[in-house]
């Protein structure tokens, strides 16, 4: 048994070892929009468009962030109100008018979810529709609960602008309050990071490509290069879709998989996603319900509604993050201090690779050490997001359900 144990925890440990090493330095937080302040030589015409469903609560403080925007150039703001039931059209408005600009904001009704669309891609669809009659350089695609930092926008554009890139992409400061939040958020970014490691993101020659979907700033003439945002219609993990298609730089139809595959040709496209510190979600996860509901509506997907992706994760996350201190207990126990010295080094070494994330989330360090359980937690939404999606319940979110459209 000593021999088994010891040979699961030493294959642990390789992997941490080449994740560490080899796998694009997930584990860094130095990929910032705010790291290096820009100046912009040119000021391109730039639409925000904006899919709000219900949103009352949320829209007076991110529409007032859009508008109130540093950026010297020409900027509209189009907001597609999604059927709503909350008056969200009427805050906005209300909130246009409050900060003198209500030239700049364009409220468009949204119209009946047509069949094969995801309803935010349906609004998004329609919203830059009515500002590509303004003929703009850049749309700015957003979510109706980020906060923008004044300067994210001209951050945004001279990103683009100075390194010639078709889609430049920021995940937001996810709210990170209470407990619960402190606990899982910041996992969730690390194993986003860890899924597509930014630098590969970064690096034209590289074909790995993901976006987060709050904050994306995507050049008018690439996406009507990659066929527009019907080419990812049905996506669920639409932002990651959109990178992948901006990337790749062709028309090719993405209704075969809900997630695309990134093993392709030589990229055409340039994208670079970083973390933002100053630019935020307002999305209050203030529970374990709200995160567990959060991560299971889109898990699944992004196992490409795979049983056998499934079941490997179910195999890998506890090899990978539950080893360790398990072979650390196993190991005072059985008084088998190889075991035992083995597990701590994997654990550390995990932790190693967590602390700048938690650092970056401002969270006490002890944090960094839970990463085995976090992942245990993780591992349960993952099953459960399966579990929904064969009972007919996956992606669902603002009153409507996604149920896998590729019969995968």
């Amino acid at each position: 048994m000593d021999v088994i144990v010891l040979g699961l925890m030493l294959l642990s440990l390789t992997i941490w070892l080449g994740l560490v090493c080899f796998w694009g330095q997930f584990w860094r937080t130095d990929q910032q929009l705010e790291v290096t302040e820009t100046q912009l030589q040119s000021l391109p015409v730039v639409c925000a468009i904006v899919p709000a469903r219900n949103e009352a609560e949320l829209i007076p403080t991110s529409l007032r962030s859009l508008l109130l925007q540093d950026y010297p150039g020409s900027f509209n703001v189009f907001l597609v109100d999604d059927r709503s039931t909350d008056r969200t059209a009427n805050f906005a408005e209300g909130v246009a008018h409050a900060v003198g600009k209500p030239q700049q904001l364009h409220i468009i009704s949204g119209e009946s979810l047509p069949p094969g669309w995801s309803g935010k891609l349906w609004a998004v669809e329609q919203g830059i529709k009515s500002a590509s009659k303004l003929t703009p350089d850049y749309f700015l695609l957003t979510d109706a609960d980020i906060e923008h930092d004044p300067g994210n926008l001209r951050r945004l554009v001279a990103k683009a602008v100075q390194e010639d890139l078709d889609m430049v992409s920021v995940m937001v400061r996810l709210r990170c309050e209470s407990f619960w939040e402190k606990l899982l958020i910041p996992a969730f970014v690390f194993f986003f990071q860890k899924l597509y490691p930014f630098r590969w993101v970064n690096n034209p020659n590289n074909p790995t490509a993901a976006a987060a979907g709050g904050s994306i700033l995507i050049a008018r003439e690439a996406l009507e290069r990659i066929g527009g945002i019907q080419v990812i219609r049905q996506a669920l993990i639409d932002d990651c879709a959109l990178a992948q298609a901006v990337k790749r730089g062709t028309r090719e139809e993405f209704s075969q998989s809900p997630v695309p595959n990134t093993q392709y040709p030589i990229p055409i496209g340039r994208i670079w996603l970083g973390l933002s510190s100053l630019t935020r979600s307002l999305r209050p996860y203030d529970s374990l319900a709200t995160i567990w509901d959060m991560v299971a509506r889109t898990a699944y997907t992004q196992l490409n509604y795979s049983p056998l992706l499934l079941l490997g994760t179910l195999v890998g996350m506890p090899l990978i993050y539950l080893a360790p201190p398990i072979c650390v207990i196993l190991g005072a126990i059985w008084s088998n201090w190889a075991i035992a010295l083995t597990g701590l080094f994997g654990w550390l070494l995990m932790t190693f690779a967590y602390y700048p994330t938690i650092r970056f989330y401002k969270c006490s360090p002890w944090f960094a050490l839970s990463l085995p359980a976090i992942a245990f937690l993780y591992t349960l939404m993952t099953l459960d997001s399966a579990l929904r999606h064969w009972q007919g319940r996956g992606g669902a979110w603002k009153g409507r359900v996604y149920p896998n459209p590729y019969n995968l």
